[in-house]
């Protein structure tokens, strides 16, 4: 890891942690998910930077050595989308391919949708653009969908998921999601308390995630605590209400969408459906799926250097 460099920078009123490898003319910028920092594209940073691109990865806003403020309402789209485009201009850069992943790739989507002018191209893995629904805010979709039981809603009071991931160590929480392949939507009883996602028998690490790395994870977290992440969710509402004027607005930029079969996301009710029909609708530059075989949620862990090829092939393009 000693060919990543890292510093502070103050972005949009926050002090912001990025992590760099390369010094390539052109830029990649890679956004993490939950509950990860900067660390999960650390294969993809020196595979980018290897072949002449630099690679820029930030914890995002409530996650590491990056502020958090403490209001769930400064996490909403618009905010997240803010800190990105100062920390652009604060890197001198006016345009960068861009890689998402989990939250991450949420937050790619609307970047894209909302500021094209600032992204070259796109490589999003593991959650499909979502079009707003005018009719329905995002957390009751979800209640529609998979019953209050669903993590989504369980992460909506303050607090409650807070006690749950404290109530052991945070090795234990940080195994326990990046291990995870259980392809079913994640419901919690409401009658039974989080901390059940954590009763079970000790985790077994796989393969392609060392105790090193989840010690890394865990120190961070036991820093920070996890509140920083859990406030997306609990700004979803917000950044439905806020995004309203881009309702059915198109993503216009060259997509790539890479997903593993072994993904809860790729299993959500509609969603093989809607890669192979609507996908197109909202994304008219979608170029190339790929569905990596025997893969699970954290992709870009789990096969680093084939997500790297992925990446490279299509920015190579431009």
């Amino acid at each position: 890891m000693e060919q990543i460099s890292h510093k502070q920078l103050m972005v949009n009123g926050i002090s912001m942690h990025v992590a760099e490898a390369g010094e390539g003319p052109a830029a990649v910028l890679f956004l993490h998910g939950f509950p990860e920092l900067w660390y999960s594209w650390r294969h993809q940073m020196l595979d980018v930077a290897a072949k002449g691109y630099r690679a820029i990865a930030p914890d995002l806003r409530g996650y590491g050595d990056t502020d958090s403020p403490p209001p769930s309402a400064g996490y909403t789209l618009l905010h997240i989308i803010g800190d990105l485009v100062a920390l652009l201009d604060a890197l001198g850069l006016q345009q960068v391919f861009l890689v998402g992943h989990d939250w991450g790739a949420i937050i790619a989507w609307w970047f894209c949708l909302l500021r094209p002018d600032r992204i070259k191209a796109l490589v999003n893995t593991s959650v499909i653009f979502q079009p707003r629904n005018p009719h329905v805010k995002t957390i009751q979709g979800y209640r529609d969908a998979f019953g209050d039981a669903f993590y989504m809603c369980r992460f909506q009071e303050l607090g409650k998921a807070e006690a749950a991931f404290a109530s052991v160590d945070t090795k234990t929480v940080m195994a326990a999601f990046l291990a995870a392949r259980d392809p079913k939507p994640p419901c919690i009883p409401v009658e039974l308390g989080l901390d059940v996602l954590f009763k079970g028998p000790a985790v077994e690490l796989p393969p392609w995630i060392s105790p090193e790395d989840i010690s890394y994870y865990a120190a961070k977290f036991d820093k920070t605590g996890f509140t920083g992440g859990l406030n997306y969710y609990r700004a979803m509402d917000l950044s439905w209400e806020l995004t309203a004027p881009w309702t059915g607005a198109q993503i216009k930029v060259p997509v790539k969408f890479v997903i593993g079969d072994m993904d809860l996301t790729y299993v959500f009710p509609g969603v093989k459906e809607f890669m192979n029909g609507g996908f197109k609708k909202y994304v008219p530059l979608l170029e190339e799926i790929v569905v990596m075989e025997g893969v699970g949620h954290f992709l870009n862990q789990e096969s680093p250097h084939e997500l790297s090829q992925h990446i490279l092939t299509f920015i190579n393009k431009f």
